[in-house]
C-alpha cells in the first residue's frame, strides 16, 4: 500500500499516478479521513492527559478526606467521552485501511504512459523466428498428434481450461521445473518448496486481496486460498519480520502448482495452455534494500531471460505502460516468446520491482546497524518462467516436418531423450 504521509504531502503527484493507470480513486476523501484520525488522536490524547490529572486531584483530596464526587461525575463524563473517541478513531481508522488495499502502486519515472498495451516499449529481442518448409502447427495440435497432452480428457475429470501430460508431455514439463530450479539455484536463489494453501492475510501482503477475490480459488472452513503464484507464499515467509542490513538481499526460488480462476477471459486462449486454471510455474523473489531495487530488477529480468537463451527460444523483453501494469508494481518488464504457430509473441514472464508496497502491506522492514528505527524493504519477483507456456513454446518451435519435436539440448540429460514421435499406446483410444 502507498505511503500515507506520501499521499498528504505529495497530492498531486499520486492523483497524476492514478489517472496514468486509468484508476479513478477519491484520495481528498481518504487524505480527510487521514487527517480527522489525527484530530481525533490530538482530543483522546487530551481526555487521557485530563483523567490522569483529574484522578490524581481525586487521590490528593481524599487523603484529606474531602468531597470529591463533583470531581467523579466529571471523571465518568471524560471515560464515557473518552470511550466514544476511541471507538470512532477505530472506525475511521478502518475505513481508512480499507481504501489504502484498493489504490494501486505509483509507477516508476521510467515507465512510459499510456492507456494500454499498446503503449507498451520493446527494450530488446533475442533470437530469430524459427523458419519452416512447411505450415507449422499450433501447440494444442502438435500434442494432439504425438498423444502427449490430453484436453478433452481433461475436461471430462475437472472442466475447461485443464489439462493432462502424459508419457513425453509429462516429461517435458518436469524436466522444465527442474532445469529451471536448478538454472536459478546457480545463480544465487534458494530453493523453497511452500505451502499452496495460504491464509487470507498472504494474499493481502501480496496485493491479491482485496481486488482480485474473483479471480483466486478459496477454499472454505477454514479459510484458505489456493496460491495464484509462488510470490505469494514466499514473499509472506518475511512477514511481520524485521531482517537487518546484512541478511539483505534475499533470493528464493520456487516451484508450485498455481490456481486462477480465469474471470473474464472466456472466449479468450480456449484452447492449449496459454490460459488454464491450474499451471504449473517457476518463481523467483527476491527482498532488497531500497537503493538496490531497481539494479536488482534488471538483474532478476536477465536471470529469467537467460532460461529461454539456454531452450534457444527466440524472445522479446517488453517495458509495460502504466496501463497495462499489474496493480502492486512500481515497474514491470514482460517477457514474451515467440511462438511460430499462433504468429505471435505470448508473455511467459512478467518481473516486477514492487519498492515497499507490498512490504508495507505484509509489515516485512529491515534495521541498518547503524541507523535508528526500521524502514520496509523492497521486494521484487517474476517467473523464471510459467512451465506450461514454455512447454508450449518448445512444442511450436522445434515441431519437424514428419510431426516429431526436437528436444533442447540443455533438457535432454533430465528427459533421456532427444526427440518426441510419439506417446501412442496400444490402450489409447
Amino acid at each position: 500500500m502507498l505511503d500515507v504521509r506520501f499521499m498528504i504531502e505529495m497530492p498531486e503527484v499520486v492523483r497524476q499516478a492514478l489517472k496514468n493507470r486509468n484508476y479513478n480513486i477519491p484520495i481528498d476523501e481518504i487524505i480527510d479521513l487521514v487527517l480527522q484520525v489525527r484530530r481525533q488522536q490530538q482530543e483522546i490524547d487530551d481526555l487521557r492527559n485530563k483523567r490522569n490529572v483529574v484522578s490524581q486531584e481525586i487521590g490528593r483530596l481524599k487523603k484529606q478526606k474531602a468531597d470529591t464526587v463533583s470531581l467523579e461525575e466529571a471523571m465518568k463524563k471524560v471515560s464515557e467521552d473518552l470511550k466514544g473517541l476511541e471507538e470512532s478513531q477505530r472506525t475511521t481508522q478502518e475505513k481508512i485501511n480499507d481504501a489504502l488495499l484498493l489504490i494501486p502502486n505509483i509507477p516508476h519515472e521510467s515507465v512510459p504512459v499510456g492507456a494500454d498495451e499498446s503503449a507498451n516499449v520493446e527494450v530488446r529481442t533475442w533470437g530469430t523466428p524459427p523458419v519452416f518448409d512447411f505450415e507449422p502447427l499450433n501447440h494444442w495440435d502438435i500434442a494432439k498428434a504425438l498423444n502427449i497432452i490430453d484436453f478433452e480428457r481433461a475436461a471430462k475429470v475437472a472442466g475447461a481450461r485443464f489439462a493432462i501430460m502424459r508419457g513425453a508431455g509429462a516429461a517435458l514439463e518436469r524436466a522444465l521445473m527442474n532445469f529451471m530450479l536448478e538454472h536459478n539455484v546457480k545463480r544465487g536463489y534458494t530453493e523453497v518448496f511452500p505451502p499452496i494453501l495460504v491464509n487470507r492475510a498472504s494474499m493481502t501482503g501480496t496485493g491479491q486481496l482485496p481486488k482480485f477475490e474473483e479471480e483466486l480459488f478459496r477454499v472454505a472452513d477454514p479459510e484458505f486460498y489456493l496460491v495464484p503464484t509462488a510470490e505469494v507464499p514466499v514473499t509472506n515467509i518475511h512477514r511481520d519480520e524485521i531482517l537487518t542490513d546484512e541478511e539483505l538481499p534475499i533470493y528464493y526460488t520456487a516451484y508450485t502448482p498455481c490456481f486462477r480462476r480465469e474471470a473474464g477471459s472466456y472466449g479468450k486462449d480456449t484452447r492449449g495452455l496459454i490460459r488454464q486454471h491450474q499451471f504449473n510455474k517457476v518463481e523467483v523473489v527476491k527482498f532488497v534494500n531500497p537503493q538496490d531495487s531497481y539494479q536488482e530488477l534488471e538483474k532478476l529480468t536477465a536471470d529469467a531471460q537467460d532460461i529461454l537463451i539456454q531452450l534457444g527460444l527466440t524472445h522479446r523483453v517488453i517495458m509495460l505502460s502504466t496501463g497495462d501494469m499489474g496493480f502492486s508494481s512500481s515497474k514491470t518488464y514482460d517477457i514474451e516468446v515467440w511462438l511460430p504457430g499462433q504468429k505471435r509473441y505470448r508473455e511467459i514472464s512478467s518481473c516486477s520491482n514492487f519498492e515497499d508496497f507490498q512490504a508495507r502491506r505484509a509489515n516485512i522492514r529491515f534495521k541498518k546497524s547503524d541507523k535508528k528505527g526500521t524502514q520496509f524493504v523492497h521486494t521484487l519477483n517474476g517467473s523464471a518462467l510459467a512451465i506450461g507456456r514454455t512447454v508450449a513454446a518448445i512444442l511450436e518451435n522445434y515441431q519437424q516436418g514428419d510431426g516429431s519435436v526436437i528436444i533442447p539440448e540443455v533438457l535432454r540429460g533430465y528427459m533421456g531423450m532427444e526427440r518426441i514421435d510419439s506417446c501412442l499406446r496400444r490402450n489409447d483410444k
